[in-house]
């Protein structure tokens, strides 16, 4: 038996020390948390993401009182993408969160559900989406989803 050894880079910043584009989509994340709905969990999470025409799509997280039924701030900020504008690939996308004591201190991951969707857009567009993951002390920079879900499936693996 061998033992596979898996790496994935993640850079680390402070919110200063990225470049003004990526400033600006941290920002549009953070903002994006006020329309979140969430009255079960107080926990708002807000998703920018930007276009590769240079637009930007927010999106935030919804809860509903029969919890499936809810969604993700990266997937609501996706799917209002793809429905408006397909046309148009995801360079990157920013996540921020907090809860009723405020913004989180370290930066929160996407949830599985929203890594495979995040995956299928990097793959039907072939080309990697950038991550910001902001947290009051520091922002993880992620050159792409495989990077956060190394062991992927796409619909390659079913041909």
């Amino acid at each position: 038996m061998d033992n596979l050894k898996i790496e994935i880079n993640i850079k680390f910043c402070q919110l200063d020390e990225l470049d003004i584009d990526d400033r600006e989509l941290v920002y549009e994340a953070i903002g994006a948390t006020r329309n979140s709905y969430t009255p079960y969990s107080h926990f708002n999470v807000g998703a920018a993401l930007r276009l590769d025409d240079g637009s930007i799509v927010i999106g935030a997280n919804q809860e509903n009182a029969a919890f499936p039924s809810g969604l993700c701030a990266e997937r609501t900020a996706i799917f209002a993408a793809q429905a408006q504008q397909p046309e148009h690939r995801i360079t990157a996308i920013a996540i921020a969160a907090k809860n009723v004591n405020g913004l989180m201190p370290d930066p929160v991951t996407p949830c599985g559900s929203c890594r495979q969707v995040m995956l299928e857009i990097e793959d039907r567009y072939k080309a990697p989406m950038r991550i910001l993951l902001y947290g009051t002390k520091g922002v993880y920079m992620v050159d792409s989803v495989k990077d956060l879900m190394p062991l992927y499936f796409i619909d390659e693996n079913m041909h």
